[in-house]
């Protein structure tokens, strides 16, 4: 039987002349959330947006907006990311050292906490910071840049990612390369949620692409 994710429409892909109207054109066609990623060109080969955008950006939908650090020295951005309209913050442990910390000062802040891992960082990173984890991202691409192909060895890392949350209340979300075709596998190995950018803005229609990566149509 299929199981239906979330989905979290990841806006690196969609249409950044008329970002505004592609957000509130996601959130009418169902999406759950706006995967909103910030590259620094240092921890990742990209530059993307800062706080400024996303608060230019956070009245075109009430949906949680899931704010995505690929940056270093996180620590001191985290206000003004929060202030700016963000939901959930997540961030890398490859990019701080601290990174317990820094999850428990999002706390502070008010807003939920996350942790992403790169495809070649161990699963175990996360199991010392369970109690202050709100939200899981898993890489299946190397990050940096949208319009990747999924790397299939990802789908053990989410089998143990699951097995180590358990029944806790976390959301395990998938990142990279997420397409109709292997979107019931990911949610079978654990997930919970689907961030998905071309495999959503494309002319094939939104309501569509969403409802198809929900399994909900065929």
């Amino acid at each position: 039987m299929k199981q239906h994710p979330k989905i979290s429409s990841s806006i690196l892909s969609a249409n950044f002349a008329s970002l505004g109207k592609e957000i509130a054109d996601v959130t009418q066609a169902g999406a759950d959330s706006i995967h909103i990623d910030v590259m620094d060109g240092h921890f990742v080969p990209n530059i993307t947006l800062g706080p400024q955008v996303i608060r230019a950006i956070r009245p075109y939908s009430p949906l949680p907006f899931d704010v995505h650090l690929m940056i270093n020295n996180v620590d001191s951005y985290l206000e003004f990311f929060a202030a700016a309209g963000a939901d959930r913050l997540i961030v890398h442990p490859e990019a701080e050292p601290h990174i317990h910390r820094i999850l428990q000062r999002i706390k502070k802040l008010g807003k939920k906490a996350g942790v992403a891992l790169n495809p070649a960082t161990s699963p175990r990173a996360i199991e010392y910071l369970i109690n202050e984890i709100d939200y899981i991202l898993i890489m299946t691409v190397n990050p940096g840049f949208g319009g990747q192909s999924f790397i299939s060895q990802q789908l053990e890392k989410i089998k143990v990612v699951r097995s180590i949350v358990g029944t806790q209340p976390i959301e395990i979300a998938v990142d990279g390369g997420v397409t109709l075709e292997n979107s019931q596998q990911i949610i079978e190995a654990g997930a919970s949620t689907l961030v998905a950018g071309t495999s959503i803005f494309n002319d094939l229609g939104y309501e569509n692409n969403i409802r198809r990566l929900r399994g909900e149509i065929a």
